[in-house]
């Protein structure tokens, strides 16, 4: 059998019984110019276990992004709660959810994000320049052996400029994936993609990420790239409801 060369997760892994990420009566409201208040989220409820492959689909304006940003401690709800692996996340400092977020979660964007002077080899390793110990020293084997896992072992020493759409995706996915993460969060992986494309690198991310028992949340209003999820979630004004149609 051919042993995973992924880093195992920086945390305890959550127990059986308890989610990796609890939301309860999470709402986001923020305040326009004119002092007015946008109701962005409104009482949202959900379980993120460990394994767990989520899709979350809706219309442009539905509060998608601004759920995940909540998910990914970017943001903190305006009232109700999250906590991960059992741990209150309003709780933290915010330089313990910087550090918790770059351990634990791993971003996805539909417009890739590299840096476009740096070699594929060299984005992947970014992430574990803040890592500690052994991942830290060996941080560009562990970064040559992903790119490898994607199917761009033999493109390493090549820019974002000289790749493709899809293998630009994947260095992104490497980049993600290359600390362990508990947690992936994919905000429209595939908008930038053709059908095919997308459809090769949805599958590669839910089998890398199954590897490593990574929960996998997709973000996005491409039914298809949905429909790959074990779990569905329709976010409709600010509402989380089972379901994986997105609203004409």
């Amino acid at each position: 059998m051919t042993q995973s060369i992924l880093p195992g997760p920086s945390l305890t892994a959550a127990g059986e019984d308890q989610p990796l990420v609890r939301l309860r009566g999470v709402t986001r409201t923020v305040r326009l110019p004119d002092n007015e208040e946008l109701h962005i989220l409104g009482g949202v409820d959900l379980d993120v276990r460990q394994g767990d492959h989520i899709s979350i689909v809706g219309r442009s304006g539905s509060g998608k992004s601004t759920l995940l940003n909540i998910l990914g401690m970017l943001d903190l709800p305006t009232t109700g709660t999250i906590e991960f692996d059992g741990v209150p996340v309003e709780s933290m400092r915010g330089n313990q959810r910087a550090v918790l977020r770059g351990a634990a979660v791993g971003f996805i964007f539909q417009q890739f994000n590299l840096l476009a002077e740096r070699t594929a080899l060299e984005n992947v390793m970014t992430p574990l320049l803040y890592a500690k110990g052994r991942a830290f020293w060996r941080r560009e084997k562990l970064a040559a052996e992903m790119l490898e896992r994607v199917g761009l072992g033999n493109r390493l020493q090549e820019k974002p400029q000289r790749l493709s759409g899809g293998e630009q995706q994947r260095v992104a996915i490497a980049r993600a994936l290359v600390r362990g993460p508990q947690l992936i969060l994919a905000d429209e992986p595939t908008g930038a993609l053709d059908i095919v494309t997308g459809q090769s690198v949805m599958a590669l991310l839910a089998e890398v990420a199954g590897e490593s028992g990574a929960a996998l949340i997709t973000i996005t209003h491409d039914p298809n790239v949905a429909a790959l999820a074990h779990r569905h979630y329709l976010l409709d004004r600010g509402h989380l409801r089972t379901g994986a149609e997105v609203p004409a």
